[in-house]
């Protein structure tokens, strides 16, 4: 009888210890529930990633062209051409160009649209020209000896900034020199200068001159003078 009491305060012993342990093992369960609930709670971070660049390329090729205007020279005129440049619109990028144009010996250059400047049969320029847009250069051109010679053309164009997409220039344009330019280093058109009447002009005048005096003899002759003859 004493061995089964003994037996039972052992039992009723060991359930008061574990009591304990239970009820910290619990807690711990219920801290970690609650700290994975709070982490699941927060916000998500999301990266912003930067936009890459997009590459500059014409979608249409731009028009750069020489053109003559007048390609005979004489003592009344200049040589005159036009440098044409033309972006269209579906471009996005801005055309640049960089050109250059050249002549023989004895034959000057002039172009007042040019920003580089130019030097003995030289002249050179850079231009840029947005989408949409057109852009004509005038080129004026004198000589001191009558000949043909050929006009080179010669230069870069690029879109936008990518100077190593560039496409290169080159074209070339006969003229025509009859007469020497009067004034060869005058950087200012000589048209219209020294200009020779045509011959129909010159007599048209003469005639003109020729009627009018005969008008004027005509309206000046003297009037007639009455004679009164009395009889006796």
């Amino acid at each position: 009888m004493a061995i089964k009491k003994l037996a039972i305060v052992c039992i009723l012993l060991l359930c008061l210890s574990a009591i304990p342990a239970m009820a910290q093992g619990n807690d711990t369960a219920t801290n970690v529930t609650n700290a994975t609930a709070t982490l699941t709670t927060e916000p998500t971070v999301t990266e912003t990633v930067p936009p890459v660049p997009t590459e500059a390329k014409f979608r249409v090729g731009p028009t750069v062209a020489l053109r003559p205007v007048n390609d005979v020279i004489n003592k009344s005129q200049d040589g005159l051409v036009e440098l044409y440049m033309y972006n269209p619109t579906v471009n996005t990028v801005t055309l640049t160009a960089d050109v250059q144009v050249s002549v023989p010996p004895g034959i000057h250059v002039y172009g007042a649209g040019f920003g580089s400047g130019g030097a003995a049969g030289t002249v050179a320029g850079t231009f840029t020209v947005p989408p949409g847009a057109t852009r004509a250069i005038d080129i004026n051109i004198k000589s001191e000896r009558a000949g043909t010679f050929t006009v080179h053309f010669t230069g870069l164009y690029w879109p936008g900034d990518d100077m190593d997409a560039f496409q290169q220039i080159s074209l070339t344009h006969p003229l025509i020199v009859k007469e020497p330019s009067p004034k060869p280093l005058d950087p200012k058109p000589t048209e219209g200068e020294d200009e020779e009447l045509p011959y129909t002009y010159i007599i048209v005048g003469c005639l003109a001159v020729i009627a009018i005096a005969f008008i004027a003899l005509m309206l000046r002759k003297p009037p007639k003078t009455e004679v009164v003859i009395e009889e006796e």
